[in-house]
């Protein structure tokens, strides 16, 4: 496990990923920490968004390179690579979503899951 710049602890998985989606230039990363919520899917999303369907594959790409690299996992399972609206990533304890920016805005899954801790992740 890892501290980010605002003391919090996440699993490693979650900074790769996080890693994965800054390569490939993804805006708008957000790690939601649902790990305290009863009735959760997983103990983590880590949301971002790409500004074409090219980008959103190219970053969902580099998530699965650098985390099958350094951690050695792969995805339990993958959807949304037809139309690349959205692609979400299960890592099982952790999902990565990467959407198109209006794709995003529609679904706002940072409202649906609002009671779990939200971090910004500052791209410099």
């Amino acid at each position: 496990m890892e501290q980010d710049k605002s003391g919090q602890t996440y699993p490693d998985l979650v900074y790769e990923i996080v890693k994965g989606m800054e390569n490939v230039k993804a805006s708008g990363i957000m790690v939601l920490d649902l790990s305290g919520l009863e009735n959760s899917v997983c103990d983590y999303f880590v949301i971002a968004e790409g500004t074409s369907n090219t980008q959103v594959n190219a970053i969902s790409d580099s998530i699965e390179k650098i985390v099958r690299e350094t951690l050695h996992e792969k995805p339990w399972h993958v959807e949304g690579k037809d139309n690349s609206e959205w692609i979400l990533m299960d890592y099982v304890s952790v999902v990565a979503h990467v959407f198109q920016k209006h794709t995003r805005g529609f679904y706002d899954l940072e409202s649906l899951w609002g009671d779990a801790k939200v971090t910004a992740v500052n791209v410099s």
